[in-house]
C-alpha cells in the first residue's frame, strides 16, 4: 500500500542522512503547517533551498565552488552554475532574481568576479547586490555568492 500524503512522516535525522549518503537521493522536506519546503537539507547545518510557498520567495544558501583549484573567473562560473541549477529545481531562474550577496576572498579578484557575474546576469532584471571582501570557510575559496528570488 501507499502512505497517505496529508499527513507528515517523521523519520530521524540519523536515518535520513545515512539514506541520503547511500542513495545519493534528493529530499525534499515540506513543513506543511507554514509552508514553506526546504530542499537538499542533508547538511547538519542547513539546506541549500527554501521556498516560502505563499510569497513565492526562494532562498539559497551561500553557494561555493567545488573545484577549489579553479581561479576567480573558473569559481564565479561554477557557483553561478549551481545557483541556475537550484532555482531551476524550484521553477524559478535568474531574471527573478531580488538581491545578491557576494563574498570575495580578495579584492584583487573583484574585477573577475565581476566580468563573470555581468555575463551570467540578466541585464534587464539585475538584483540588488552587495560584494565584500571576507574570510572564507576553507582558504582556497575564491568566491561564495547567496541569492534571494522569486518563483
Amino acid at each position: 500500500g501507499s502512505l497517505p500524503t496529508s499527513h507528515p512522516i517523521h523519520i530521524p535525522e540519523i536515518m535520513l542522512s545515512r539514506f541520503i549518503r547511500r542513495t545519493g537521493a534528493v529530499i525534499q522536506r515540506r513543513t506543511f503547517a507554514s509552508g514553506i519546503t526546504r530542499l537538499h537539507a542533508e547538511h547538519p547545518n542547513m539546506c541549500q533551498t527554501v521556498v516560502h510557498e505563499s510569497t513565492g520567495v526562494v532562498y539559497l544558501a551561500g553557494q561555493v565552488p567545488d573545484d577549489y583549484s579553479l581561479d576567480a573567473k573558473g569559481q564565479t562560473k561554477e557557483v553561478l552554475s549551481k545557483i541556475d541549477t537550484l532555482l531551476e529545481e524550484v521553477g524559478s531562474d535568474k531574471s527573478k532574481l531580488l538581491s545578491a550577496q557576494v563574498w570575495v576572498k580578495t579584492m584583487d579578484d573583484f574585477g573577475a568576479v565581476n566580468e563573470i557575474w555581468q555575463g551570467w546576469v540578466d541585464p534587464e532584471n539585475k538584483p540588488c547586490r552587495a560584494a565584500v571582501e571576507a574570510n572564507m570557510a576553507h582558504p582556497d575559496i575564491l568566491v561564495e555568492v547567496m541569492v534571494t528570488a522569486s518563483k
